[in-house]
């Protein structure tokens, strides 16, 4: 279908503010308390930093996506929230939403890929969203999505261009930067970038010296190559990592990565299987695959890190089965 050249364009995202965030937090008092950050002797001996983990697993979805959709709900009016949501997801943001919808009493639809984590659709369901299954990954996802919202009004949200989602999960480094102003780095998982978007907006102002490094699987590189193209790209994405899978680079958090992202490092699915494994062994943590991310950059790039005072974003805990199962393997 030829696109009608008639058609208005679309309106540009705007770009969320530090002062956006600080709204947030203030809004997200009343729903969430902060999270811990720990550090553990056992992990900064395997390391060779000063690692102190920022435990968002232990959220209420077991993820920090919920930040965000709680502040995005939040700053609804009730005409948009009378006409439901519909959004898609691997599973994390999945429940972000429908966590949010729950609260706010508003009609939820997530369009997952039909090979998501199951543990993650049960959680969804069980939260009372409408889980639809559609599509190989999330391009598929998304097409099924956009074409639910086209069909039944729904209000469709981008898991990755939608500013209050990064306002939301910025707050989790306002807690971070309040907790250790003194860090040398910031090390974030990325799969759409909103967590390492906000990173950088809250460091440029609360800690102009600490270094904001993203993290991705080098078997779904499309932010990497976005970031480093200096465009959105799209890319294969056969990782097993369902926190990171997406296959292109998301506009808004690309735009503000580079304002700020000191660097952006890849990862293999083995290697973050191997940091899962430490978190279980020397921090006590189940983290699930996105959510050990950072630790595995922090493993395979050792003179980036070494001796220096690190905080690493556990994004989630949601292990599958097939994880849990896998952390019984092979580890130092």
């Amino acid at each position: 279908m030829t696109a009608d050249p008639t058609a208005p364009a679309p309106a540009p995202i705007p770009t969320p503010t530090f002062a956006d965030i600080v709204t947030a937090r203030d809004l997200l008092a009343t729903h969430l308390p902060p999270t811990p950050m720990w550090s553990y002797p056992a992990l900064d001996a395997a390391t060779g930093a000063e690692v102190h983990v920022k435990h968002e697993n232990v959220q209420p979805v077991g993820a920090f996506k919920v930040r965000g959709g709680l502040t995005l709900l939040a700053g609804l009016d009730p005409t948009e929230r009378a006409r439901g949501l519909v959004t898609y997801s691997t599973g994390n943001h999945a429940q972000s939403i429908a966590y949010a919808c729950a609260a706010f009493g508003v009609t939820g639809t997530v369009v997952m890929p039909a090979g998501a984590n199951p543990a993650k659709v049960r959680a969804v369901r069980a939260l009372g969203a409408d889980v639809v299954l559609h599509g190989a990954d999330m391009a598929g996802a998304q097409r099924r999505a956009e074409r639910y919202a086209d069909e039944t009004g729904a209000l469709l949200i981008s898991p990755g261009d939608t500013p209050a989602l990064v306002s939301g999960v910025g707050t989790a480094y306002l807690e971070i930067c309040a907790a250790r102003p003194d860090l040398d780095a910031i090390v974030v998982p990325v799969g759409s970038g909103t967590g390492a978007a906000a990173a950088v907006l809250v460091a440029a102002e609360l800690a102009p010296n600490c270094r904001v490094i993203g993290v991705q699987s080098a078997a779904a590189p499309a932010a990497h190559d976005s970031w480093r193209a200096g465009t959105c790209v799209t890319r294969a994405n056969t990782t097993v990592v369902d926190g990171l899978a997406t296959g292109r680079g998301f506009a808004l958090p690309q735009r503000l990565l580079r304002q700020g992202l000191a660097d952006f490092l890849l990862v293999s699915d083995a290697d973050i299987a191997v940091a899962q494994r430490l978190f279980a062994t020397h921090a006590h943590t189940l983290a699930e695959g996105a959510g050990a991310a950072a630790l595995a950059a922090v493993l395979t790039h050792p003179a980036e890190f070494a001796g220096r005072r690190i905080a690493v974003m556990c994004s989630g805990g949601n292990a599958s089965p097939a994880e849990i199962a896998a952390l019984g393997g092979r580890h130092e």
